[in-house]
């Protein structure tokens, strides 16, 4: 092994060390947070709906994950049908029909 390549190797495992305390400093202080909002009045509440509106939004998600799904479903769907009426004909140029004489002047 080269020197440059150990060099290179002792910063990143030095990196990773310092973000293992940063990470665990953060959940600490998420953990601290929740459990101090859940102690206020009404603080649970709001935790219980947070829960719910994080649910929902997974659901939601999902839900539209499908859509993709559908639309090639649908645009194979036309096609078929669009294949089985076959090519359109043309319509017919309506005919026009010319207005009724103009009632004579006196």
């Amino acid at each position: 092994m080269t020197q440059a390549s150990t060099s290179n190797k002792k910063k990143s495992e030095s990196g990773k060390a310092q973000q293992n305390p940063l990470v665990t400093r953060l959940t600490g202080a998420g953990e601290d947070a929740l459990q101090r909002i859940a102690e206020l009045p009404g603080g649970g509440r709001a935790l219980t709906a947070f829960n719910d509106l994080r649910n929902r939004v997974d659901e939601l998600s999902k839900k539209v994950r499908g859509i993709d799904a559908l639309e090639r479903r649908v645009a194979k769907l036309e096609k078929q049908v669009a294949e089985i009426k076959g090519p359109r004909n043309p319509a017919k140029p309506a005919q026009r029909r010319t207005p009724p004489p103009a009632p004579p002047t006196r």
